[in-house]
Order: structure tokens, then sequence, then C-alpha cells
């Protein structure tokens, strides 16, 4: 099959007398053929250094690398100076010792003398670590308690004393005959007993001054945390239910017996949990919990309720929601929490009163979609951005209140809410300067599709560019915050390290080189971005791939990127670098390739963020069609020579296009696909579609398993039988339904060692000759 497939794509080459020169078989090697690009750069203690990962002789894994000025490459970093480099240290500002967990043990690593210190180790790890308000005192977990490490000290203090389960009580002695007998006969028996119990009433008058111990019942301990003075510890009780796991059958195994591991739970309102936000008192040796029912909206409920007759009237109650840890001022005089509604259309942020378990609400974001957006995740169970400024008594956090996630503050005392930034583009990400009076921004600017660069001092509020050109720049500061470590790629450049100074308008020097000489060899192109408008009016992005117009065959492929909310129509090297090479190929076999960021993509605020909710294969599938008449109207495109691929949710949409609009494209390629939303996961899908067994409409109209009769034109299906993330139950469910229909026109390829993620080169090799066979033999007429 896959020889033939190559004779068939060889045979389209030679016909269409191109100067095709990339190979499938090359391509799908990944970075094997493009050149191992660099991660997960960092800089040294001591600024003099950056590190990153890196595999340039594209041996079985990455190597530790680094480069320092006067250097003209990068080096490669003995074992040991690599593990080091790759700790997560815990400094304060100006301070020459950081503190690090190594292997489970508690280190200090003063930098000017380069000494290490291993200070606390047990057979039970620590985790955690957390930085007190003096020098030298830090915070770590161990076993579900807090610890305190004071260097003056020379002390390791427990906190707090928790333990699962619940109190064993003493069973008292039970009276009987010869005990009562004996305790009248002799003295002996009382004296001993009088003196036992001024003995124990001797020790409770002496207080001890470690924690009593605090028993939590069945529920799990999550989100620990002691104030940065060490006086209270904050935790969360979550509800410990058992929800039933979805199972994956493993057929080639080392000892040749099939496995069967646990992969998921599905999405319904089973998984919702009773939560409590608990605060220990060190003084008052004791534990309380916050009640948030006072919060505004809690008992607000959803509009779609609205749309079914059992939900409608339904009685009000309080949401269930979570309290995440709170984040503290410099000496813990205030802590901030985030709370988030557990199906995901709220969002507060208050400040807590810890002495007294009391608090203040100071922001409340509703989305009656789902909250998320850049500095505000879309899982209930996550944090935010959120944190202090200088003066210790203002609050930064983002919000997409305008439409956009933009940054804003809030004073505690004053309660006066500023917006910092504004504007139709997004804060990506941000960084506070050390002195915490100026942020480092990233954001999309200049264009949805870019990566830019910023520097904003709170002093005057003005935005300065650093890193304004096309492409992307992730930017990690020097401890001085006098240089730049930034990693940077183009459309049809990977990504690589570069070195810059922390100043206006910067100029970026090259430290690593990826590229492999047979990458550089061809010519790759540069996809236009264009903006399209679509049914409804909102402008789309797509990238563009056109042919020579010597080459042009008036057939057009649509690509459709995976993962929902992720953004490929942008101005940087894209994640599906694969793709990316094989719609170069199929521009030199004369193919126009369209590649839109649909309703749901990231990058374009809110409205679009959100535009699937309730119909995911609605506006999302839509803007696909009004991507097709753009080609058609604009490019001279062949309506009836349109194919469509895309895996996982792009494979969703390929069904969906071939099922619900049956005859727009003339084949599709469906990878990896989601085929019943009801069958995926939990946090994900109830966002956009809400719950099963709260709003079913919305996963039948979304779902491709439903509209399996409406088949028409040539359809392959592609998937890992390992997939732990759109189970190869998905797709076998779907086949089931076309052979009970009695449909013809389709194929299953099974991939027996793959998962959600491709892998091996060979699985890669067979997948896309199978779409190239598919597109060739249906397109080309």
């Amino acid at each position: 099959m896959i020889k033939n497939t190559f004779i068939l794509a060889f045979l389209i080459l030679s016909i269409n007398g191109t100067s095709q020169t990339l190979k499938l078989e090359e391509i799908m090697k990944g970075e094997s053929f493009i050149g191992n690009q660099p991660t997960n750069g960092r800089w040294s203690l001591d600024g003099k250094k950056v590190y990153f990962e890196w595999n340039p002789k594209d041996e079985l894994g990455a190597s530790t690398y680094s480069w320092q000025k006067g250097f003209s490459n990068p080096v490669l970093v003995e074992p040991k100076e690599a593990v080091f480099s790759k700790f997560d240290f815990k400094r304060k500002p100006g301070s020459d010792i950081v503190y690090y967990i190594d292997k489970g043990a508690l280190y200090a690593y003063t930098i000017s003398s380069k000494s290490v210190k291993k200070i606390y180790q047990q057979n039970n790890p620590i985790s955690n670590l957390e930085l007190g308000n003096e020098p030298g005192v830090v915070f770590f977990e161990q076993k579900e308690n807090i610890f305190k490490y004071n260097s003056k000290e020379g002390t390791v203090l427990q906190i707090t004393n928790f333990s699962k389960g619940v109190k064993k009580e003493k069973t008292p002695e039970k009276d009987t005959f010869l005990k009562n007998q004996q305790n009248e006969l002799f003295q002996f028996i009382k004296d001993k007993e009088a003196k036992k119990q001024w003995n124990l009433a001797k020790s409770k008058a002496v207080k001890s001054d470690f924690a009593k111990e605090y028993f939590y019942g069945k529920d799990n301990l999550a989100g620990l945390k002691a104030s940065p003075k060490g006086n209270y510890a904050t935790f969360s009780l979550i509800q410990n239910i058992e929800v039933k796991q979805e199972k994956m059958e493993v057929f080639i195994t080392d000892d040749g017996y099939n496995q069967t591991p646990d992969t998921k739970e599905k999405v319904s309102t089973d998984n919702l949990v009773k939560t409590q936000f608990g605060i220990y008192s060190v003084a008052k040796d004791s534990v309380y919990f916050v009640n948030f029912s006072k919060l505004s909206h809690i008992q607000d409920v959803p509009k779609y309720y609205e749309s079914y007759d059992n939900l409608k009237n339904k009685e009000k109650e309080d949401k269930l929601i979570v309290a995440l840890a709170p984040v503290y001022n410099e000496d813990g005089s205030f802590a901030i929490t985030e709370i988030r509604s557990q199906d995901n259309k709220d969002r507060w942020i208050v400040s807590l009163n810890l002495e007294n378990g009391s608090f203040t609400e100071i922001e409340h974001q509703h989305d009656e979609a789902w909250i998320g957006g850049p500095g505000i995740p879309a899982y209930s169970f996550e944090s935010g951005i959120l944190g202090f400024l200088a003066d210790n008594e203002t609050v930064y956090f983002q919000s997409e209140a305008t439409g956009y996630s933009h940054l804003y503050t809030y004073n505690l005392k004053s309660k006066v809410k500023n917006q910092l930034t504004k504007g139709n583009w997004e804060v990506r990400d941000l960084m506070l300067s050390k002195d915490k009076k100026t942020f480092y921004l990233t954001t999309n600017t200049t264009h949805p599709g870019n990566r830019n660069f910023y520097k904003l001092n709170l002093a005057d509020g003005i935005l300065q560019p650093i890193l304004t050109k096309d492409g992307a720049h992730e930017v990690v500061i020097s401890p001085d915050e006098k240089t730049l470590l930034v990693h940077y790629s183009y459309k049809n450049k990977p990504w690589d390290f570069y070195i810059a100074e922390n100043k206006k308008n910067t100029v970026l020097q090259q430290i690593s080189s990826s590229a492999s000489e047979n990458f550089k060899k061809y010519q790759w192109r540069e996809p236009q971005v264009i903006t399209f408008k679509a049914e409804d009016g909102t402008p789309v992005n797509a990238r563009l791939y056109t042919p020579k117009t010597e080459n042009a065959n008036k057939a057009a492929i649509i690509f459709v990127h995976g993962a929902g909310y992720l953004q490929n129509a942008h101005n940087y090297w894209s994640n599906y670098y694969r793709e990316y090479m094989f719609h170069n190929l199929l521009t030199d076999l004369g193919y126009t390739v369209l590649d839109i960021d649909y309703r749901g993509s990231d990058g374009y605020g809110r409205d679009f963020r959100t535009g699937i909710y309730r119909f995911m294969g609605g506006k999302d599938l839509s803007d696909h069609l009004d991507g097709k008449k753009y080609l058609v109207n604009n490019l001279g495109i062949d309506p009836n020579r349109v194919g469509i691929y895309g895996g996982s949710y792009g494979g969703f949409i390929t069904l969906m296009g071939m099922l619900t609009t049956p005859g727009e494209f003339a084949s599709g390629a469906a990878l990896r696909s989601v085929t019943d939303w009801a069958h995926y996961n939990h946090g994900y899908t109830g966002n956009i579609l809400n719950f099963p067994e709260t709003d079913p409409e919305a996963y039948k109209k979304s779902s491709p398993i439903y509209y399996a009769d409406n088949l028409k034109g040539n359809l392959v299906m592609l998937h890992g039988m390992v997939d732990d993330n759109v189970e190869y139950k998905d797709i076998v469910r779907l086949s089931q339904r076309f052979i009970e229909l009695e449909k013809k026109n389709w194929t299953l390829a099974s991939f027996p060692v793959e998962s959600h993620g491709f892998k091996e080169t060979y699985s890669w090799i067979d997948e896309y000759s199978r779409i190239l066979n598919l597109f060739n033999s249906t397109l080309l007429k």
C-alpha cells in the first residue's frame, strides 16, 4: 500500500513537471530533518551564562548547552552543571543565598563562593518550597504538612499537624464485677488511680507548643501553603469521589500480554465536587473554614438553563467553587486569592482576613460561555496571573472585561481599580521587575500573529517597544535585568536563541543555529497571512500557500489545526512543522493550501475565543466554508476540487465538514478525531458544551457520530490505537455506525503503537502517504 502510494505521488510529480525536491519520507522525520531546535532557555544565577537544552547532533535525546559573552558558539555542559542549572531556585532580591530541592532534599547555594550545603533530607521527600519574609527562612511541604527552616536558628520545625482519616478514640475500659470488686476492697487500687489522674492533670496544665493533630477525614488535601511569617497555613479540602475511568487496550507490549491501563474520566456533572477552604492559625492552634456564600452572583444560573424545562425553574443554590492558594504581599499583611466556579463561568478575586476567616470581594468576572484567555486559565482548579506591586497594597491581574485580556491593578486601601493596557490586542504574558515597579509584557500588539515584547513603567504608563519585528519573541531577563535571552522564530525560520540588550528597539544577536543543511537547501515559503470575512462579518485570519501560476491545478486543500484554542495563522514557526513542510510539498504539486484560524482559535480576543460555545462544528466549520468561498471567488479554485484534513480538533472539524455539509468537500482526512464529545474529557468539554446531563442538545448537534448517514465524498480516518487523549474507541464507534449504515466510501488506518501525538517516523510516513494519495486520487481530474 505504501509503495503504491509513493509510486502514485512520483507519477504525479513527473506529470506536473515541477521542480519539486521535497520527499515525504524526509520531511516526516520532523526535527531530524529540520534540525533539533533548542528549548528551555535560562540564566545562570550570576547572570554570566545562559543555558538551554539542545540536540544538534541528532542523538537519542537533548543535552544541556551553555553560552557566555566572548564565546562564539554554545558548548556542551558537564552533567553535574547541567542538572544544577535546571533547579527551581528560590531567592530573595539581592540575596547571595538561594534555596532549592534536589531529589526531595533541601539545599542552600551561596552564589559568591559557589558552595552547596545540604540542609534537610529524610526518606520522605519534600516539595513546594516557599520563601518566608525573613532572610534565611523557607517553608516546605512534607507528607501533607508544612515545615519551617530557619537558617539563623538552625532549626527545622513542623508548623501543621494534618492527618487523613478520623481520630481513633480510646475505647473506655468496660466495667466488670471483678474490676469494681478490686476497687472496693483495696486501697492500693484507689491510690494508684488517684495518682494517675493527678499526673494527667499536671501534664495538661503545661500546653505543648507542637500543633495538635487535625484529622480531615476522607477528603483530599490540596493547595497547602504557609503565610510569609509562618503564622498561618491555608489549604483546601476536596471531596474524594470515585469516578469511572476509561480504559485503553494496548496490544504491542514488552512481554506479549495485552495491557488495559486507565486513561481519563469522561465529561460529567459527576466530576463536580464539594470543596472547603481552610485556615490553620499557629497562635490559636486551630483550624477554621471560610464561608464564601456571600460572594456576589454565587447563586446565578447559566442562561442555557432557559432551554430546558427541567432546569429553567430549578431552585437556586450556591455554585460549587474552588478557592485557590493565596498570594501574599511581602510581609504577609495582605492575602488575596482567586475563586472559580466549577462550571467555569465565574471568577472572583478576594482579599482574605486570615485572623477571623472572613473575606472582602475585590473583583468578579463572569462569562456566560466560559472564563479563559491569556493570564486567565480555562480550568477552574488553576490560578491565573495574580500578584502585588512594590507598595505591598496594590494587586495586579488580567481580565477580558473589554473583550481582550488586559492588565489591571486594584489598590486594597483606596479600592481604586485601574486598567494599565488597552486596545484590540492581548497581554499574552508578563513579568514584574525585581523592584516591582516595571512590567515586561509579551503582547500581540502589532499583529495577532506576532509576539512582541514591551516594557511598561508604572510611573508613566507608557508601553516602550523592545522587540516588535514580525515573529515570536519568548524572553528570559537576566538577573541584573540588563540583558535578554530571546527564543525567536519566523514563519519559515525555526526557533533559535538570541541575546539582546534590554533597551528600546534592541537588536538580536544569534547564539544558536539549529537548521540542518538539508533543511536549508529548500526555499521554504513565507505563507501569506490573509484576512477574509466570515458569513457573520467577523474577520478571520488564515495562512495561504499559493503555487506558481504555471503549476496551479485549481485544486485546494484546507488544513484544520488542532487543540481548538490554538493559533496557527501566525508569523512564527509552527508547532505543526511537519504539516508546514507538507503544505510546501502540496504547493509544489500545484495545490493551493489554506490554514485557517477558525472561531475558537487563540489570539483574537474573548468573542472569537468563545465563538464555539454550545456548538462545536458551528461557526468553526462555517469559517472553513467561508475560506473555501474565498479560494473559489478570489483564486479561481474549482469548488468541486477542495479537500480538507486535520488532526484532533482538526479531525473533528473534518468529520463535521464531510458529514454535516455533504458535497462541500470532495475528500477529507480525519486524524485522531473526536467523534462524540460525551466521550471526551471533563475540563475541556465542560467549558464549551456544558455537561451532557444538563445540556444534551449541545452534545448531540456537536458530535459527528449523529450525522454518519450524511457521508458523501471520500473519507480516510487515521487513529493511534494507544491514544489516551482521544481514545481509539471514538473512531471504532463511528466505524460501526458507517458499517450499520452501509457506507462504502470510507477507510480506517490504525496505528498500533501511536498515542495522540505520533512519535515514530514510519507512522508519520504511512499516515501522510495515505493523505497525499487521497488528495491526489480525488482532487486531480
